[in-house]
């Protein structure tokens, strides 16, 4: 049986199936095997991020070549002619308003000079064209040498194999059509002909592929899960240390053994059901399969294994929109890097590593931030993130999860590369996503349920004006930076929307309440709730 599964089959589906029936054709198991498997355990569902000590390696020669700037702007057409200009009388200016007018100037032309840039991101770029697309570096000569130095350690490929992406390694994995195009509002535009309509319908049912499998492997951790259970049980069964084998006396099974014999009926009746779910999902799997091939098709010769250059400067003039909303109005809205804007430890960068760190320490208070429930089955999905080289006060969600694919898509945040406060920039970002998952779970009726609705109600008895998501995130920060430690912040009434639909780890719970009579009163509201079984 395992032979049908190799060949058309999706790789990944394939391999899940592949395992799923060699064991069931495996009927002749050891007991005793069974047994020594004392340190068999499934692989947890759900891991979380775990601290990175090493936050840069050795330095590389990224600034040494003496042409940096004349290769970065070489060969990008009208953009070279008009950023050399408008930098030349930029740094040459004394006057302020001179200076200032340049600036203005200098600005959309850097934004040109990157967008046809990025429409080459598919080819093989110079090093410095792939430096201005990641840190935003224009000209080594605009930073100190101690700022190249600083960041030439920066850990320059993914080796954590989180989805983080620098700006140049996001727009290379939209290039070659491993990641979609980011949502816009623009997507209303001409008719569609029959074979985008074809596409559409193959990304939509690899979205429900892509679900059934995040089901499937929950239910195959499920089924490790029982199957260890059992095999502690049979341990306790099999146990007989009392019996005196010499005059032939055994002992009756104890009261523990008893209780082990009943439940490994219970175990052996979820592991029966959980059993039948595991079918249905290849058998779902299967139909999904053979359902994109048909429709592939039908298509066949519309896919194209890269994306057409002007998709990838679409996808950069989205970036650009991502960058205003994490600059904001007041912001600095220079897009390249200038000595005088750059911290002096790499600790303040958002680096890759600096985010993971950063959202270890958020999940640790926020355990359930990238929990999503589809079906009964709860599982982490951690979320593309996208660095930009920007001076940015705070990271956004652009979008909690795709439009086709609500359930198992990573949706997508976007985080400044140089914030003004590293902290910051990670929570406000992921209490955006917070925000706009729970309001698309409630649909249209996100002003009355979840967190979203006795938030929103909140607000409007307060009689504030404004974008009720800015509140929300600003009382998430202090959630986060100042409640979980004891220091009341917040309204009352926030407070205990947070306590309850955002809700701390038990152990800070306990500690909290020995903190002050607000934190001892949600605790006893937790005690009575969960004795009435209305939690």
């Amino acid at each position: 049986m395992a032979d049908k599964f190799k060949g058309e089959l999706d790789p990944q589906i394939a391999n899940l199936l592949t395992s799923i029936d060699g064991e069931k054709n495996n009927g002749s198991t050891d007991l005793g095997s069974l047994l020594d498997e004392t340190n068999s355990s499934p692989k947890p569902a759900q891991e979380k991020f775990k601290i990175i000590e090493t936050l840069s390696e050795k330095p590389k020669p990224l600034f040494k070549d003496k042409d940096f700037y004349k290769k970065v702007i070489q060969g990008e057409g009208e953009a070279t002619k008009r950023v050399h200009d408008f930098l030349t009388k930029f740094l040459n200016a004394k006057d302020p308003q001179d200076k200032s007018m340049f600036r203005a100037r200098l600005i959309p032309a850097i934004w040109d000079l990157g967008s046809s840039i990025a429409g080459k991101i598919s080819k093989t770029l110079p090093l410095c064209k792939r430096l201005l697309l990641r840190f935003g570096i224009l000209s080594p000569s605009l930073i100190t040498p101690e700022q190249q130095e600083m960041l030439s350690t920066i850990i320059f490929e993914n080796k954590t194999g989180q989805p983080i992406y620098y700006q140049d390694e996001w727009l290379q994995r939209i290039a070659t059509g491993v990641i979609n195009l980011s949502a816009t509002d623009e997507l209303k535009r001409v008719q569609k002909d029959s074979n985008q309509k074809i596409l559409e319908k193959v990304d939509q049912t690899k979205g429900q592929k892509d679900s059934e499998i995040m089901l499937l492997n929950n239910k195959l951790n499920q089924r490790d899960s029982l199957e260890n259970e059992l095999v502690q049980y049979i341990q306790i069964i099999k146990s007989h240390p009392g019996q005196d084998a010499v005059n032939g006396r055994g002992t009756p099974y104890s009261a523990d053994q008893k209780r082990a014999i009943t439940s490994i009926g219970d175990v052996l009746r979820k592991l029966g059901t959980v059993d039948r779910d595991i079918t249905k999902s290849c058998t779902i799997l299967e139909n999904l399969e053979q359902s994109i091939d048909s429709l592939s098709k039908k298509a066949d010769g519309v896919q194209a294994t890269t994306v057409d250059s002007s998709q990838v400067i679409s996808e950069f003039n989205t970036i650009r929109q991502m960058s205003k909303l994490c600059v904001g109005r007041k912001g600095n809205h220079f897009p390249i890097l200038m000595k005088n804007y750059l911290r002096p430890n790499i600790r303040d960068i958002a680096t890759r590593e600096n985010i993971i760190n950063e959202i270890a320490y958020l999940e640790s208070l926020d355990e359930g931030l990238f929990l999503r429930t589809y079906k009964n089955q709860t599982t982490r999905i951690v979320p593309n993130i996208i660095i930009l080289p920007n001076y940015g006060e705070r990271g956004i969600c652009w979008e909690p999860f795709e439009r086709r694919n609500r359930a198992a898509s990573r949706g997508r945040i976007a985080i400044p590369l140089y914030p003004k406060n590293l902290r910051f920039a990670v929570i406000s970002a992921c209490a955006d996503l917070r925000w706009q998952v729970a309001k698309e779970k409630a649909l249209h009726y996100w002003m009355e349920e979840g967190v979203t609705g006795k938030y929103y109600q909140w607000f409007q008895a307060q009689k504030l004006r404004g974008d009720v998501k800015e509140y929300f995130i600003n009382d998430y920060l202090f959630w986060i930076t100042k409640e979980s430690e004891g220091t009341q912040k917040l309204d009352r009434t926030v407070r205990g929307i947070f306590w309850r639909l955002i809700p701390l780890p038990q152990e800070i719970k306990d500690k909290l309440r020995n903190r002050g009579f607000v934190y001892n009163e949600l605790y006893k509201k937790d005690i009575n709730r969960s004795k009435s079984d209305g939690y």
